[in-house]
């Protein structure tokens, strides 16, 4: 391990000195015509490349890299990525002892060469038994602004976040369910760059900055799912936001085919928010055009393409491929058909995502106690306040899924039966009063437990993976 830190290795896996390192960076560098500087704990190489004209690329071009040997530099790293395409610039992490952290960011010069190099290189062997990853990097550019007073404008939240932070571009407020008058006491603000944004945050996040005498809550905003061109190319389903509780599917579909007639196949409205479902593609794009800003109901909706959720694969990256749709495979108990009497408590990963909301759950919670030293100062705060990563059940975070989607909280109605052995065996019923699936109001595990906390858990986690199922497509 001590080698490691001092010397590197090239590609047949002899050590080489700093020397040596320097000798062949200056070779990458006179080969290239890139410049390359190191600052703020990483070196870059480009950015923009010879010869470059015009404003940088635009977001989508960059990918982030991961799990690089620590004694691979840039001249092996850039040949390796220059297959997918002409490289704007190499950001690779460095150490102060002179190594690099195990990853880095390749912004190309168009969205295809990027889209090249997760295909090409992600889980590439880069030497032996050593295999990175590669995938699209997040440029965020955007803050969420929680704890904002319900009854300021856009145009005022506007205003004022421009006064206490610069390169504000725009601010996304979203009105109030059941009053349209008033947001629903948090905005999303979009900055002119990441760094920007970066900044804002920094100078917000101390928990003690005040917008109108209330404390905000300030936190990088989800990410939007980036969906391929190609698959939004073939999208036939119109996302409609800001409508009115009372609004009907009906009057919905009636809306929608007023423009061109019989061209609705079907709308799913849940809460303030639908879907609506077209034969064709060509209808529910000139069906976004007529009716963005529409009103219905007296209610002004906002109509965008909905982003398409890839089942399969969701389902494996957000469960973990830990769950199956029986109930058994929830909290990790054995049946007792399976001889078991006992069995130790396992919590289940479970994140799921619904219309472009997600119902927060980390893969590993880290549960463990800290001293309370005297002097501490305490906050007092509302648990929706707070990031899914400080919930470790499931009925929690189903609980803070229903508050982050605007709805009613979940209803828990229990029920009995005693064993063959006498024993009470339980289980909850759960309803969620803001949705209904066709028929199914509620939600029931096919399985009884013994304890209270055993049986209102595995009715949670089946909630939210009935929840999860249910929604193909986003915001």
């Amino acid at each position: 391990m001590h080698e490691e830190n001092t010397a590197a290795t090239n590609g047949c896996g002899k050590t080489r000195s700093s020397t040596q390192n320097e000798a062949a960076l200056l070779a990458l560098m006179e080969k290239t015509g890139y410049s390359m500087v190191q600052e703020n704990g990483q070196r870059k190489f480009g950015g923009p490349p010879p010869g470059w004209e015009g404003p940088p690329p635009p977001r989508g071009c960059e990918v982030f890299v991961g799990k690089i040997p620590r004694d691979m530099y840039e001249d092996e790293l850039v040949p390796i990525f220059e297959r997918a395409g002409k490289i704007y610039e190499f950001r690779l992490m460095m150490e102060f002892s002179g190594e690099n952290r195990g990853y880095a960011f390749v912004m190309y010069t168009a969205k295809e060469e990027a889209q090249l190099a997760i295909k090409i290189l992600n889980n590439y062997e880069i030497r032996p038994g050593k295999f990175i990853g590669v995938c699209v990097s997040l440029d965020n550019c955007r803050l969420f602004i929680g704890a904002i007073p319900k009854e300021k404008k856009k145009q005022e939240i506007l205003n004022e976040m421009k006064k206490v932070t610069e390169g504000v571009v725009d601010v996304i407020v979203y009105p109030n369910a059941t009053d349209k008058t008033k947001n629903r006491g948090f905005a999303f603000v979009e900055y002119e760059s990441h760094r920007a944004a970066a900044m804002a945050r920094r100078r917000l996040i101390p928990g003690t900055f005040q917008l109108w005498g209330h404390t905000i809550q300030v936190d990088w905003a989800d990410p939007e799912k980036e969906v391929d061109e190609e698959t939004m190319q073939r999208v036939k389903v119109l996302y409609v936001r800001n409508l009115m509780l009372s609004t009907t599917e009906d009057t919905i579909k009636a809306e929608f085919n007023k423009f061109k007639p019989g061209v609705v196949e079907r709308v799913k409205k849940l809460r303030d928010y639908a879907f609506v479902h077209f034969f064709n593609r060509e209808d529910a794009v000139a069906a976004m055009s007529v009716m963005n800003g529409r009103c219905i109901d007296g209610a002004s909706i906002e109509v965008t393409l909905a982003k398409p959720i890839n089942k399969e694969s969701t389902w494996k990256q957000h469960f973990n491929d830990q769950i199956s749709p029986c109930s058994e495979s929830l909290l990790g108990f054995p049946s007792k058909e399976d001889g078991h009497q006992k069995s130790a408590w396992k919590q289940a990963n479970l994140s799921v995502r619904l219309n472009g909301q997600h119902s927060p759950s980390p893969p590993e919670v880290e549960r463990c106690t800290y001293p309370f030293l005297p002097g501490t100062k305490l906050t007092p705060i509302s648990m929706y306040s707070l990031k899914s990563s400080h919930f470790s059940s499931a009925v929690m975070h189903l609980d803070y899924f229903c508050y982050k989607n605007n709805w009613v909280p979940p209803e828990y109605y229990l029920y009995s039966t005693t064993s063959q052995d006498g024993k009470i065996l339980l289980v909850y019923k759960v309803l969620v009063p803001s949705i209904a699936y066709g028929s199914q109001s509620y939600f029931m595990p096919d399985k009884l437990c013994t304890t209270l906390e055993d049986a209102k858990e595995l009715a949670a986690q089946l909630t939210l993976l009935h929840l999860a199922n249910c929604a193909p497509y986003s915001a």
